[in-house]
């Protein structure tokens, strides 16, 4: 990922998998922490985490992933804004200021 952010970035979207995941599936499903380390690699300017908190198919709860995502990268250095719409919601790819909730927190 870094020498096609080194190549091509920085990219005004990018969208990545960010769910379902499990350690015995790293080569086919990111973990919260390569998301990380994709968005930081790809000088993404927003991050769309996608593949994640619709239902489980892992043994992780169906909200970890987005959990986890907004927590790590709440925590590194120069977090990067997360477009994380609920279900249905309009994303304004255009608009660099759209604000998103925390809709998974209080979601059973």
């Amino acid at each position: 990922m870094l020498a096609i952010g080194e190549k091509f970035g920085p990219f005004d979207i990018v969208l990545i998998d960010n769910g379902q995941y499990n350690p015995a599936w790293k080569y086919i499903h990111n973990l919260p922490e390569d998301v990380i380390k994709a968005m930081k690699d790809l000088k993404a300017k927003r991050v769309f985490p996608v593949h994640s908190s619709k239902f489980a198919l892992a043994l992780h709860a169906w909200d970890e992933p987005l959990k986890k995502v907004t927590e790590l990268n709440s925590l590194s250095e120069n977090p990067i804004p997360l477009i994380t719409p609920k279900i249905g919601e309009i994303v304004e790819l255009k608009n660099e200021n759209q604000q998103f909730k925390q809709w998974w927190k209080g979601v059973n």
